[in-house]
């Protein structure tokens, strides 16, 4: 825990992570492609169960060596971890260049120590191949400590920095059910989203015309204002853009048109009283 604290705030590999972090944006704009990455289309970050994969075929690898099994059995299984380490870091570099400086510092060293566990199981592939079991199983011993210091510190990003999880408050647990009085209508300016409290929630209000939009304010990439966001037209499609990584949400209905954001903008249904107070109440789908 106090390796994982102290590179959250050392600043050494700023320089480096600033320039690997531009590339990867640079390179990957915005598209069908990076959604995949950062798992839109599944509506969960992909990355961890990818790497999971690739980790639990290492770690099967050395149980079957320790088991003197059929050294045919331990070739595949490493050679499946290795084929699948390659999505695996295209999914991991493309989230780790939307974080936070802090979780940057130790995604970075998450990525080195990963890089580094992948040479040694390679090599201990590539020496089983030549008929070299017994060196090939120390390199996969090997592989397997700094693998483990890779996936450590890629569990104090997910749990103790909270990399990949859902900032957007769960509404629904939040608000009590029925309709909530918000603010009159004629306090909205037109076509300009505003932030407003309900309770202690913060949310996205936007007014057009007789219309009002209601969202959670709070990006669930990391809790990005969406009110301070750009409205954009997306396919025909009225969107917000976050201001801080350009997750992009649908109005309508709050989900995701384009990550890093998996997760949906919790949405709110509206409708506007006799005396023109906005009354809210958190979707029902």
């Amino acid at each position: 825990m106090a390796l994982a604290d102290r590179l959250e705030k050392s600043k050494g590999l700023d320089r480096p992570i600033r320039a690997l972090a531009k590339v990867v944006r640079r390179r990957l704009r915005q598209g069908r492609l990076r959604d995949m990455l950062h798992g839109v289309p599944l509506g969960e970050p992909v990355h961890p169960s990818l790497a999971t994969v690739s980790l639990g075929c290492w770690l099967s690898t050395a149980v079957l060596d320790l088991a003197n099994a059929d050294p045919r059995a331990a070739r595949l299984l490493l050679a499946t971890g290795i084929v699948n380490a390659l999505p695996t870091t295209a999914s991991g570099v493309t989230d780790w260049s939307m974080l936070h400086r802090e979780q940057q510092r130790v995604g970075f060293v998450h990525m080195l120590a990963n890089t580094a566990a992948l040479g040694l199981f390679t090599a201990s592939l590539l020496a089983r191949l030549r008929g070299q079991e017994r060196p090939g199983r120390m390199l996969s011993y090997a592989g397997l400590a700094v693998g483990g210091l890779g996936a450590y510190l890629g569990g104090h990003l997910a749990h103790r920095q909270a990399a990949g999880a859902n900032h957007a408050p769960q509404v629904t647990h939040l608000v009590p059910l029925g309709w909530h009085d918000l603010c009159p209508i004629k306090d909205l300016p037109e076509g300009r989203p505003v932030a407003r409290r309900l309770g202690y929630i913060q949310l996205f209000v936007l007014r057009q015309g007789d219309g009002v939009t209601v969202l959670g304010d709070r990006c669930p990439h990391l809790a990005g204002p969406l009110h301070q966001g750009r409205l954009v037209m997306q396919n025909g499609e009225a969107c917000v853009v976050c201001p801080w990584h350009s997750s992009t949400f649908r109005l309508k209905d709050g989900s995701v048109k384009h990550g890093p954001a998996t997760a949906p903008a919790p949405v709110f249904e509206t409708r506007i009283r006799r005396d023109g107070t906005i009354q809210v109440r958190p979707g029902l789908t």
